[in-house]
């Protein structure tokens, strides 16, 4: 089949268990080397943050003007504002990553019941036939007793081979 066709139950279940040994193996690095990048993310905006800061207090002596204080003043609002905005889009992506996360997951297990329904199917089918195969070896061997019981039975009414193989011949 092309590479086109959809992967089967158990081609899925493979790469599946695969990835997730994968994942497993390289998970605690990863979280790290995360951590350690919105870190420093979350220092460069604090950051830049404090410098806005300094230097709206900086200009606060110069501006002897009321418009000017106003207009400082609402600069620093805007800033807290800012920070206050920033902490909850991060905390907003870090749900998103969660979410996209569980989803993958949840497709992921949705992927790995499929391939155990699968196998239970399978199973009972199999199951089944050995049922029906070991009944009908019990009938078989009923049926072979109850012949051989019947032929002690009766030896007279059975033609001796030799007489089977003069009936042929003539």
């Amino acid at each position: 089949c092309p590479t086109s066709c959809p992967p089967t139950p158990q081609a899925a279940f493979a790469h599946l268990a695969l990835a997730f040994r994968c994942d497993t193996f390289t998970l605690q690095q990863r979280v790290q080397v995360e951590k350690r990048a919105r870190d420093a993310a979350e220092e460069n905006i604090q950051e830049e943050l404090g410098q806005c800061r300094a230097a709206l207090e900086r200009l606060g002596p110069s501006c002897t003007d009321a418009g000017c204080r106003e207009m400082l003043e609402q600069l620093q609002r805007s800033l807290t504002v800012l920070a206050a905005t920033i902490e909850r889009a991060t905390s907003a992506a870090e749900k998103l990553g969660a979410v996209h996360q569980e989803a993958r997951m949840s497709r992921a297990a949705e992927v790995m019941v499929q391939h155990v329904e699968n196998l239970k199917r399978h199973h009972m089918r199999e199951h089944a036939e050995l049922e029906e195969m070991k009944r009908l070896i019990q009938q078989n061997s009923r049926n072979r007793q109850l012949a051989e019981t019947q032929d002690d039975a009766e030896p007279r009414l059975r033609p001796h081979p030799l007489m089977r193989t003069f009936q042929q011949v003539t």
